[in-house]
């Protein structure tokens, strides 16, 4: 679930509870965490409305002006039906001490990790691709994720799947563009600075795929 950055600290202060979705259908169910800039949220309720109920308090409690720039963010009517999202927040994103944790990859721990990843290979109907990623984000951090994918011959969604997955190992993590690889997933991989392939390598590649090296392809309509 996507938050607007600008979000986050009424969030954080607990003024911001409350979110408008347009979904085809529910994305969360009460209880479930998710993860929003570096920290967490956990969801308390989930409803479908008509988006005429929604009432200028609750456009507030999602910080928002009234409800009528809700429905104009979700470009919605007042008779169509959306998702009304009650979350709390919950603290910072339990990865951030994972990945920030490269001191602590012993031999019982790095071959854990790579039990993981082998299994994650296994599974895979298109073949091994978790050493491909990482050398990848290591030789192109910053590149936007449609590049990236290309390069792996997939499509944008199923690679940002696979790459949440590495996340959760803590290995990599993503930037305002792309991604790049951890302090623990350096340590992991024992790549470095020298596995960079560096700036004009990177845009050139974007420049091949027909995309701008640093363009941020995000939609903003179910993220506030």
């Amino acid at each position: 679930m996507q938050f607007v950055k600008s979000s986050m600290a009424g969030i954080i202060e607990g003024q911001i509870t409350l979110t408008f979705r347009a979904w085809k259908k529910p994305l969360a169910v009460p209880g479930g965490r998710h993860r929003i800039w570096g920290h967490l949220i956990e969801i308390d309720d989930v409803a479908m409305i008509p988006a005429s109920a929604i009432t200028d308090a609750a456009a507030r409690r999602a910080g928002e002006a009234n409800a009528a720039c809700v429905r104009a963010r979700l470009k919605v009517d007042d008779k169509d039906p959306i998702y009304r999202i009650e979350f709390h927040y919950v603290g910072p994103d339990d990865r951030i001490g994972l990945r920030n944790s490269a001191a602590e990859l012993t031999d019982e721990r790095r071959a854990e990790i790579q039990s993981r990843l082998d299994r994650m290979d296994r599974a895979s109907k298109d073949g091994p691709w978790t050493a491909k990623s990482l050398r990848l984000i290591a030789t192109y951090p910053g590149l936007v994720s449609t590049v990236l994918a290309r390069q792996l011959r997939q499509e944008r969604p199923a690679f940002k799947v696979n790459i949440r997955k590495l996340k959760e190992l803590g290995l990599t993590e993503s930037l305002e563009i792309g991604y790049r690889l951890s302090p623990l997933g350096l340590a992991f991989t024992g790549f470095d600075a020298s596995t960079e392939a560096g700036t004009d390598a990177a845009a050139e590649l974007a420049r091949e795929a027909g995309i701008g090296a640093t363009t941020a392809r995000r939609g903003r309509r179910n993220a506030i």
